[in-house]
C-alpha cells in the first residue's frame, strides 16, 4: 500500500458531495430498488432534510442517530447531517429497547431516524423524556403518533445559506465488541479524507487530489472509472460507510440491496442487473453464502454473471483462504482482505488474484509496525510477537472517554500510535500471522493463547465450515480453551473428531477442553458474534477438561 504524503484536502465531505453534485450532477449517484437518484437530486433531498433538521434544532456539532439498515435515506442523512456541521451516529440496527437506550443515553442525539420496521423497538425504548425527535422512513408500516414521516420533512425548503462547516468537524463511528459496551470513535473530516485516499484513488490511477477542484476534476473525468459499489455489510460498521462516501467521491453509483437480510441470489442479481463492480462483504459471514448460491446456480445451469465484479473488499473479518477459493471459481477479481478497526489503520492487508495466490499472507500496510505492550516499535525479525500499531492519519480518540483514549492512541517518543490491541507475529519481509484482539487472549495456566490461532488450525479438517475459539472461566487454570464448531453442508463431525485432528497440530495447552458442535454458528450479517451466548452455551456443555466431548445443537 501507498504511503500518503503532500498537501491534504481539508474539508467538509458535504462540501466535497456539493461540488462534485454541480459538476456531475446527472449522474446516478444511488441505486436503492427501483429509484435511480442522481448527484442533483441527492443533493436537493440532502438540503431539503438538513434545513427540516435546522429547524428541529440541529446545529454545528449536535448529533443525529441513524437507526437504520442499508438504504438511500441513510446516505441522505449522513449528508443533511454534514450540512449542518451535525454528527451522524452510526447505531446497530439489530439493537433491542435497552441496547439502543444505552447508545441514545452515551451519544445524546437531538434526532433519531429509522424505518417503519424498527419503530416497534422505539417505540418499546419509550423515548419521550429524552427530547429527542424522531423521523420515521417509510418502508411498509404505520408512523408512530410521536414520529414525523421522513419524507414529509422533505416539503422543507432546502438549506441553502452558508453554514459553518469545515475539515475539523466530526463523524462518529459507533464501534462495540461482543462482550464490551459500544463506544464512538471520533474521527474529522478532513482526517478522514486524508486516511481514505488509498482506498479511494488507490485502483483509478489517478495522482492523489490536493485540492477541492482536484477532486472535482477526477471525478468529473471520463477516464477515470466511476465504480458501482455494492454495500452488503451494513452502513453502520466502517468499512461499508467509508467506502460509499468514497464512490459519491468519485462520482460513481452507491447500489444497495434493498432490505435489511441478506439473501445472496437477490445479492447475486443486483450485481449482475447493475454491473457492480466493488462488493463489499463482511468475511465469511457474506462470503460462504455467496460461494453456496454461485456453486447451486452453476451447477444448475443457471450461473449468474458476476462478470463486472473486480473487486471484493472485507476488512476485521474471518475471510478464510477456502471461500476464497470459492469465490474464484466464479469471479475474475481481485479479493482485498484488510485488517482494520474502527479506531483507525489499515494495519495489514492480504490480496488475492487467483488460486495462485492461496494459502493468503498479510503485508503490514505503510505506516504500520509491530509495537510491544509499552508502544515501542520491535525489531523486524521474525518471529517477535507484540501488538499491532499504526501511525498514520488517525481519529481524535472516543467520544468523552480520555481514559480510554490514553491507552489505544499512544503517545511514545514524540510519535502517536493507534494500538486497539491486536496481537501479530512477524514473518519474513513484511509479512505477519494475526493472533488475535489481546481481550480475546485466553490465559489458561500463565500460557497466552490466541484463538486465531487455533481457528486456522480447527478450519484446516476438511469437514468444518466455521469456528470460534473463545476462553471459559475456570478454578484451576484461570480460563480453558473451548471452541464452537460448525460442519460443512452435508457432512457429519463430532467433537472427537476435531480433537483428534488437532492432536499434535497444537501443543497441549492451546487444545480446546471444551467442544460444542452445532449445525451452523450464527453470525449478523457484519460477521459479529454473540460472544456471551457461545461462552455459556460452551460452559453447559459440561466437557472433560483432558477429553472434548460432544455436544451437538
Amino acid at each position: 500500500m501507498v504511503a500518503v504524503t503532500g498537501p491534504q484536502v481539508h474539508e467538509n465531505w458535504s462540501t466535497l458531495w456539493d461540488a462534485l453534485a454541480a459538476a456531475v450532477g446527472d449522474r446516478v449517484a444511488v441505486v436503492d430498488r427501483d429509484r435511480h437518484t442522481t448527484y442533483a437530486e441527492l443533493e436537493e433531498r440532502a438540503a431539503r432534510l438538513a434545513a427540516a433538521l435546522r429547524e428541529r434544532g440541529v446545529g454545528h456539532g449536535d448529533r443525529v442517530g441513524l437507526f437504520c439498515y442499508n438504504r438511500q435515506e441513510y446516505l441522505e442523512s449522513v449528508y443533511a447531517a454534514f450540512k449542518l456541521g451535525a454528527v451522524p451516529v452510526n447505531i446497530n440496527f439489530r439493537y433491542k429497547r435497552d441496547e439502543l437506550r444505552a447508545l441514545l443515553a452515551l451519544t445524546e442525539p437531538g434526532v433519531l431516524l429509522f424505518p417503519d420496521s424498527l419503530a416497534e423497538v422505539v417505540d418499546d425504548a419509550d423515548l419521550g423524556d429524552a427530547g429527542i425527535a424522531l423521523v420515521q422512513v417509510n418502508d411498509g408500516g404505520p408512523v408512530l403518533p410521536a414520529a414525523q414521516a421522513y419524507e414529509t420533512l422533505l416539503r422543507t425548503a432546502p438549506l441553502r445559506d452558508p453554514q459553518p462547516i469545515g475539515g475539523d468537524d466530526e463523524i462518529f463511528i459507533v464501534t462495540g465488541g461482543t462482550t464490551g459496551t459500544p463506544k464512538a470513535v471520533v474521527w474529522q473530516h478532513g482526517g478522514l479524507f486524508a486516511s481514505q485516499l488509498v482506498s479511494a484513488y488507490g485502483t483509478t490511477g489517478a495522482a492523489f487530489p490536493t485540492t477541492l477542484d482536484e477532486v472535482v476534476a477526477i471525478a468529473a473525468d471520463p477516464t477515470v472509472p466511476a465504480p458501482h459499489t455494492l454495500p452488503i455489510s451494513p452502513l453502520m460498521h466502517a468499512m461499508a460507510m467509508f467506502n460509499a462516501m468514497n464512490t459519491l467521491l468519485l462520482g460513481g453509483t452507491v447500489v444497495f440491496l434493498g432490505q435489511a437480510g441478506f439473501d445472496p441470489a437477490l445479492a447475486l442479481r443486483v450485481i449482475a442487473e447493475h454491473r457492480v463492480d466493488r462488493v463489499i462483504i463482511a468475511g465469511n459471514a457474506i462470503a460462504v453464502p455467496l460461494v453456496a448460491e454461485l456453486d447451486r446456480a452453476a451447477a444448475a445451469g443457471t450461473p449468474h454473471d458476476v462478470s463486472s465484479v473486480r473487486l471484493m473488499m472485507s476488512s476485521g473479518m474471518l475471510w478464510s483462504d477456502d471461500a476464497k477459493a470459492g469465490l474464484l471459481r466464479h469471479l475474475d477479481a481481485m479479493l482485498f482482505d484488510i485488517v482494520g478497526a474502527s479506531e483507525g489503520g489499515p494495519f495489514a492487508y492480504s490480496t488475492v488474484r487467483s488460486p495462485d495466490d492461496l494459502p493468503s499472507s498479510l503485508r503490514l500496510a505503510a505506516g504500520a509496525t509491530v509495537v510491544d505492550e509499552s508502544g515501542h516499535e520491535l525489531p523486524h525479525e521474525p518471529g517477535r510477537t507484540g501488538l499491532l500499531a499504526y501511525g498514520g492519519v488517525a481519529p481524535l480518540g472516543y467520544f468523552r472517554d480520555p481514559e480510554r483514549t490514553a491507552t489505544v492512541y499512544l503517545e511514545v517518543d514524540g510519535h502517536r500510535w493507534v494500538v486497539p490491541g491486536d496481537y501479530a507475529r512477524r514473518l519474513e519481509g513484511d509479512r505477519v500471522e494475526l493472533l488475535g484482539r489481546g481481550t480475546a487472549v485466553v490465559n489458561t495456566g500463565g500460557e497466552k493463547v490466541y484463538p486465531a490461532e487455533v481457528e486456522a488450525e480447527i478450519l484446516a479438517h476438511p469437514d468444518v465450515a466455521d469456528c470460534v475459539v473463545f476462553g471459559v472461566p475456570d478454578e484451576r487454570w484461570g480460563a480453558m480453551v473451548a471452541a464452537v464448531v460448525s460442519p460443512r453442508e452435508g457432512r457429519t463431525l463430532t467433537a472427537e473428531q476435531v480433537h483428534a485432528h488437532l492432536t499434535g497440530r497444537l501443543a497441549g495447552y492451546k487444545m480446546p477442553r471444551r467442544i460444542v458442535v452445532r449445525d451452523r454458528i450464527d453470525r449478523t450479517q457484519s460477521g459479529k458474534l454473540n460472544l456471551r451466548a457461545l461462552i455459556a452455551m460452551a460452559r453447559e456443555a459440561g466437557a472433560p477438561r483432558e477429553k472434548a466431548s460432544t455436544h451437538v445443537q
